[in-house]
């Protein structure tokens, strides 16, 4: 459980970085990495979320 925690944070900081990037280069190319890495940090975080309610219901 901790694993998933510190990816899903590590995650969000590698999206943080990816923007802060795209505002120092104004680049797109980070501004897309920012968002894709952003959505699959969403989808792990709701996705653990939902493991932890499932098993609070079950």
């Amino acid at each position: 459980m901790l694993l998933f925690r510190w990816t899903i944070l590590l995650a969000l900081l590698a999206a943080t970085a990816a923007f802060m990037f795209y505002a120092g280069t104004g680049q797109d190319r980070f501004r897309r990495y920012g968002w894709v890495i952003l959505k699959w940090a969403l989808i792990a975080a709701f996705g653990f979320f939902a493991v932890l309610i499932a098993e609070r219901v079950g």
